[in-house]
């Protein structure tokens, strides 16, 4: 085996297809805006949004969609429209990223952490069950890189404590559970359109549900608190979260797009899950066989350091980079995430919390573990054809071959996938 572009050798680099995708639709897009000379927001009526929107609900088999800014402030609004505030006790998984738990805080509400699955690497039924007391109001399950969280165990659990349960889908577009869209089931779906998502203007975010009266709520909280309906003159706390004209007409335009992206994606993840499931000492994320459309943002594979002469994640993921193959570590677990340590730096929220968020103490087993050992690959890998895959195989094999001197190698503390750094 030839020797690790990383030590010297030559590189595989694969032709990874450019993302964003563009053409000329988008640029016409954009150039209409313009010529309306409706950008968006108030006090013009923004007709891209709310096609946009439409569209969106009708892929993705729900009522009600509120386009905004971004696939966080989705996330505080949703948790505003459902009463989550002050004191209030919001559960969120261990391996997600920090606007998961950033969202509840910034209302004052305490995000309470819990453990993983230890297949699908999203957040475990069993964990959320024993995590809830009497303070908790809401769960924001997380679709985590290629799957869907177990749905039906959450919402069971919800139903029975009487939670909300926000699904967290900034990874998750056109996926779906048991021939439903992702973003549909629980009382709100947030979804993230930032640029490296495999839906984009750049920024954006869109928010969905079933329930009109919530639906009525948000229009209102992200339209700096007026109401959705002149005539009705209920005002409320809000911000302005809006979303413009011009970002719509992009997402319009890639919302065609999407369908036919993610039947590509999904062909080559499944064929990569094929080819590892051959590989010793890595295994892909386990994809459910309730997931009728798989989601695509992200391939998650995890691998037996024993197997590869002892290697850590961030050797091997900065090998598979330097082959040409767009792939990180991911993300800490959420309690060891610099932002949520309690300094005196931190906002007020921590400290008047800080009985209650005591992340040094914490433990999340199966979260570690996954960290220390799972490779994340970006998307756009996968919107080639299925000769990529066979040189992330080979990749995979050349790092194996060459794992006695890459176990010297110190890797740079920041190889964390440029897709999560939103």
């Amino acid at each position: 085996m030839e020797k690790l572009a990383l030590l010297g050798g030559k590189p595989l680099n694969p032709q990874v297809p450019v993302w964003p995708v563009r053409d000329e639709r988008d640029e016409q897009a954009v150039v209409e805006v313009i010529r309306s000379g409706v950008y968006g927001g108030f006090p013009e009526p923004a007709p891209h949004a709310a096609q946009f929107a439409a569209d969106f609900c009708a892929m993705h088999d729900v009522a009600y969609g509120i386009a905004c800014v971004n696939g966080t402030v989705t996330l505080v609004t949703a948790l505003m429209a459902a009463g989550v505030g002050w004191g209030d006790e919001v559960l969120v998984p261990a391996i997600t990223f920090a606007a998961t738990a950033w969202a509840p805080l910034s209302l004052g509400a305490v995000p309470i952490i819990c453990d993983i699955d230890p297949e699908t690497f999203c957040i475990s039924p069993a964990a959320i069950e024993a995590a809830i007391t009497e303070r908790t109001r809401a769960i924001i399950p997380v679709h985590l890189g290629g799957t869907v969280v177990d749905l039906d165990a959450i919402l069971a659990i919800a139903e029975k404590h009487d939670l909300i349960v926000i699904e967290d889908a900034a990874h998750a577009h056109a996926g779906q559970w048991r021939g439903k869209g992702v973003g549909s089931w629980g009382h709100f779906g947030s979804f993230s359109m930032q640029l490296t998502k495999t839906l984009t203007s750049g920024e954006g975010g869109l928010l969905t549900t079933n329930d009109p009266a919530y639906a009525e709520a948000c229009h209102s909280i992200i339209d700096c608190g007026r109401p959705k309906d002149a005539a009705k003159q209920v005002y409320r706390l809000g911000a302005n979260y809006r979303i413009t004209e011009m970002q719509a007409a992009l997402l319009e335009v890639a919302l065609t797009r999407l369908l036919d992206q993610s039947a590509t994606r999904n062909r080559n993840m499944n064929y990569l899950d094929e080819r590892l499931n051959a590989v010793v000492g890595i295994k892909p994320q386990k994809v459910d066989a309730r997931v009728t459309r798989r989601p695509s943002y992200l391939h998650l594979s995890q691998f037996d350091p024993a197997a590869f002469g002892g290697i850590n994640s961030r050797q091997f993921t900065a090998a598979l980079t330097a082959e040409g193959i767009p792939c990180g570590v991911g993300n800490p677990p959420m309690h060891r995430y610099d932002l949520f340590q309690l300094t005196e730096e931190n906002s007020f929220t921590y400290r008047h919390f800080k009985d209650r968020l005591d992340f040094a103490s914490m433990s999340f087993p199966v979260a570690e573990r996954v960290a220390q050992t799972t490779i994340w690959t970006a998307h756009q890998f996968f919107l080639g054809d299925t000769d990529l895959v066979d040189v992330f195989v080979e990749g995979v094999e050349k790092v194996r071959a060459n794992a006695d001197e890459l176990r010297t190698f110190t890797a740079q503390p920041d190889t964390q996938l440029a897709h999560l750094r939103t």
